[in-house]
């Protein structure tokens, strides 16, 4: 159970959704440093950073070497439709990844610290691949002929109530056979144990308690990723890549509580959540020259079967039968992409000219059951979560960049995009959309030490396509129609990138995000109901301080500051009552800063960290619900880095006692213009958590 940003996050890389009673992990979060990093050579408006720059922290990874370069954070392309152009912000040998469901942090973690030739910091407008802007890094690595691997792995223990952990890790290996590079993982680092326990107060329209709740709930969470990666380099220049990955993910939630309510008789009530699924993908690329410039050619396949199960029963004291519910769902989930893309040079620029043919589908079939007297559930079809979806979509893009003087340059990218998207099952449609794209980018360098970039985009966003369909969501007693004229979101976005290297002090990033969003996706009303559809017309905005401040010219080596603050705002019409309000489930500030003390002539390190977001209320019809947990995590803990040649942490999180929170209030009818029917009041324990981590290599 997660508490779930809006999917139109404006700034994916600091703004995340922390896992219900499951606070964020310092690991990996800071850099350790004994001495200021600085780039090994500074030319043309690039920072390289060899790995001589990195040796005294003993990286394991490529993942550690990049997380050590000051004020670089690693931010995941965004959700958006199809392939498309280019939108995270690190590249491999200068290229972007040709796959959808693999993180960042996954494909960097796979690649040996020693294979890792260099680290190249440079502007994205002024490269040749169409939609970066900003802090770009790519990383230039070569494996070696020999097989190398590493691994790793957290185990985790809660003091109140969670299961504990013993199967989060990872372990790769890489190597070369000839003109072959090859690279294997197997991957279960989302894997968690979460948790939490305590009372819930259900009070009337006049406050009174009319139901206490004693509850305690555990999510256990696996998910297993079994990947791989081929490349091949032909003599005359041609490149080729096949990735592929197959995961299972096993995700069980399991509720059990006693009510009591005066003058009825008390009740046990358990909720079970399955959600067991699999997913595969398989791409690749080939690049080769053709004429004047080079041709690349792009496919890729993943599919995605998710079966979904709840079932609720509530069993009585004074010996009446047990009533229960039951929701089950089963989706089957494809897209297929082909993609071409031919880039040249001319007019003192690059230029790229792109085609993507890109369709989606989804199956799903949907059920509800009620419990029996004799204790069994009785299932029965959901005609309006049955049905399917399908969208063919087709994409035409050109762009050129070029520089404008030793300091500016600029890229442009423009086109559109067709999609018919087609729904089967209750009233179903087909739609036909034709909608303009395109991109501006800025880069400006005015010093060695200062770098600005303005990036203006009109997007489109995927959808999901369980939207278009029906869903019951029975432990809050809530349903959503189906909604078959559902649209992607569009916007225009501002970004804008500041950069200041402030030598052996750190650096200083400040970025600045504004969208105008048309069709933002949000809870309608449909009918006498309530659906996920699309409101007009909305606005956000965003400013992102990320500060990494090393106190060695200060004396104190090896200390080290990294800080990011987010502060946000958002407004719109409320499409129930009409008042002004901002997006739903929004945060709206979050702060997070770790101190690290890698401890001089010693392999030693030592900090602690601290965490808080400030999370909006989601909204319906009849209710206003606002879950958070915090106020602040916070944690310790202590490193050694040699330990028979591995790196070792020890870690104690939620020193501070962050609890799990909600609060709900539920209306008669239209909320603000009905009388308030119930108030819930959640405040759950969380408790302290205690994790160690082992890393190495072979």
């Amino acid at each position: 159970m997660r508490l779930a940003l809006t999917a139109s996050m404006l700034v994916s890389s600091t703004l995340a959704s922390p896992a219900l009673a499951q606070p964020t992990s310092s690991e990996g979060s800071v850099p350790s440093s004994t001495e200021a990093v600085q780039p090994a050579a500074e030319a043309s408006g690039r920072m390289t950073y060899l790995p001589a720059d990195f040796a005294q922290f003993a990286p394991r990874t490529a993942a550690d070497m990049l997380r050590q370069v000051p004020g670089f954070q690693i931010r995941d392309s965004e959700n958006l439709r199809g392939l498309g152009q280019a939108t995270g912000n690190v590249l491999f040998n200068g290229q972007r990844p040709s796959t959808k469901s693999d993180d960042l942090g996954t494909l960097l973690s796979r690649i040996p610290a020693a294979n890792v030739e260099r680290i190249e910091i440079v502007d994205g407008a002024t490269l040749d691949l169409p939609g970066l802007s900003g802090q770009v890094a790519n990383v230039v690595y070569k494996s070696t002929s020999a097989l190398t691997g590493q691994f790793s792995w957290t185990g985790e223990a809660r003091a109140r109530f969670a299961d504990p952990l013993f199967t989060r890790g990872a372990v790769s290996v890489s190597g070369r056979s000839g003109a072959l590079e090859y690279e294997v993982g197997l991957d279960n680092n989302q894997a968690g144990r979460s948790a939490a326990g305590g009372i819930t107060l259900i009070r009337d329209g006049t406050g009174a308690i009319i139901e206490t709740r004693d509850d305690v709930w555990t999510n256990n969470y696996d998910a297993p990723k079994l990947s791989g990666k081929l490349t091949h380099t032909g003599a005359t220049g041609a490149v080729a890549h096949l990735n592929g990955h197959y995961q299972r993910t096993y995700n069980h939630y399991d509720e059990i509580g006693v009510r009591t309510s005066p003058g009825l008789p008390e009740q046990v009530r358990t909720v079970k959540d399955r959600n067991d699924t699999w997913n595969y993908e398989i791409g690749g690329d080939y690049e080769f020259g053709l004429g004047p410039g080079r041709l690349k050619a792009i496919g890729l396949r993943r599919f995605s079967r998710e079966p979904y199960r709840q079932e609720i029963v509530s069993e009585f004291a004074d010996g009446s039968p047990a009533i229960g519910d039951g929701y089950a769902q089963t989706g089957d989930l494809g897209e297929t992409i082909a993609r071409g893309e031919y880039s040249w040079k001319m007019l003192g620029g690059d230029w790229q000219l792109s085609g993507e043919a890109a369709f989606n589908t989804l199956d799903n079939v949907a059920s509800i059951a009620t419990l029996d007297p004799a204790g069994d559930f009785v299932w029965s079809p959901f005609p309006g979560g049955t049905g399917g979806v399908r969208e063919d979509r087709y994409e035409a893009m050109l762009s050129f960049g070029r520089p404008l003087t030793d300091t500016l340059s600029f890229q442009i990218v423009g086109g559109a995009e067709h999609s018919t998207i087609t729904q089967t099952g209750a009233n179903g449609l087909t739609r036909s959309f034709f909608r303009p794209k395109g991109t501006l980018s800025l880069a400006w360098k005015p010093s060695d030490t200062l770098d600005m970039s303005l990036k203006i985009r009109r997007r489109v966003l995927q959808l999901s396509f369980y939207d278009f369909l029906a869903r019951a969501f029975l432990n809050d007693g809530n349903v959503n129609s189906g909604n078959t004229d559902l649209r992607p979101q569009q916007d225009w976005s501002f970004e804008g990138e500041i950069n200041k290297n402030l030598g052996a002090w750190g650096s200083q990033q400040v970025r600045l995000v504004y969208r105008d969003v048309s069709d933002y996706v949000d809870v309608i009303p449909i009918g006498t109901g309530q659906s996920i559809g699309n409101i007009d017309k909305t606005w956000a905005a965003a400013i992102v301080s990320t500060s990494t401040i090393k106190f060695d010219p200060a004396g104190l080596k090896g200390l080290r500051l990294d800080a990011t603050f987010v502060l946000q705002t958002s407004r719109l019409r409320d499409p129930f009552t009409g008042e002004i309000r901002q997006w739903r489930g929004f945060v709206t500030r979050q702060a997070f800063a770790t101190l690290r003390h890698d401890v001089p002539d010693t392999d030693w390190a030592w900090g602690a960290y601290a965490s808080h977001n400030y999370v909006l209320p989601r909204y319906r019809r009849n209710e206003v619900d606002r879950a958070w947990e915090g106020p602040w995590f916070a944690g310790v803990f202590v490193e050694h880095k040699d330990v028979m040649g591995l790196t070792v942490r020890a870690e104690v999180n939620n020193v501070l006692g962050a609890r799990s929170r909600r609060e709900r209030t539920v209306y008669t009818g239209l909320r603000g213009a009905s009388p308030i029917a119930f108030v819930e009041s959640r405040d759950r324990s969380i408790g302290p958590i205690f994790q160690v981590s082992v890393r190495g290599n072979f």
